[in-house]
């Protein structure tokens, strides 16, 4: 696969990887998978608060808002 950057975008990766010692490929890669493992994360999320949803167990606002408070911290 390959991913089409402007130079301009190519350029700033190759001064992030010297900056933090790693090869610009690898970075691309790894930032992808990362990518790859949050979605499925928050997919899992969305499918468990539906079967909730479905099951009519609902929490109130304020247990809500400290939910997302903590899941934003992440």
């Amino acid at each position: 696969m390959e991913v089409p950057l402007t130079p301009e975008q190519e350029s700033q990766l190759r001064r992030l990887a010297a900056y933090l010692g790693k090869e610009p490929g690898k970075m691309v890669i790894d930032a992808a998978l990362r990518m790859v493992g949050e979605d499925a994360r928050v997919r899992a999320t969305a499918r468990k608060g539906l079967e909730y949803a479905d099951r009519g167990e609902f929490i109130d606002e304020a247990e809500m808002d400290m939910r997302l408070v903590r899941m934003l911290q992440r």
